[in-house]
């Protein structure tokens, strides 16, 4: 099966919704901020593996210990989503944690501030 298969795709898909839902609902270890969110997810072809990109709105502290607690109940939620999701394998999860939005948010913010300092700066000239 190739990495981009149509049936990949779809199964990257469910497992993100999935994983979505359970962390959402399902894990009540008070380390998970509730402000956490699946971005991506990657199976693997053989479904042996999985990547999944979590997002952490909040501090350093509550990114790390969010990341603790998936990392802790890592078996926990692989029970639940073979549970729910009908794979031949299920697989094996690794968080990794995704500051992508993060980053964008913040690099917006500059591109703001120089924008808004350059038409500060053009204002008294286009008035001479």
């Amino acid at each position: 099966m190739r990495k981009n298969s149509i049936k990949n795709t779809r199964i990257n898909g469910e497992v993100q919704k999935e994983l979505s839902t359970l962390i959402r609902g399902e894990i009540k270890d008070p380390r998970i901020h509730p402000m956490t969110s699946v971005t991506a997810v990657e199976v693997a072809p053989d479904l042996k593996t999985c990547r999944a990109y979590i997002s952490v709105l909040g501090s350093g502290e509550a990114k790390k210990a969010t990341m603790d607690g998936l990392n802790s109940a890592e078996g926990y939620i692989r029970r639940l989503l073979a549970k729910n999701l009908n794979l031949r394998n299920t697989p094996e999860i690794r968080f990794i944690l995704d500051e992508s939005i993060e980053y964008g948010v913040n690099m917006s913010k500059l591109i703001d501030d120089v924008a808004r300092k350059d038409a500060s700066a053009r204002g008294p000239e286009e008035e001479d």
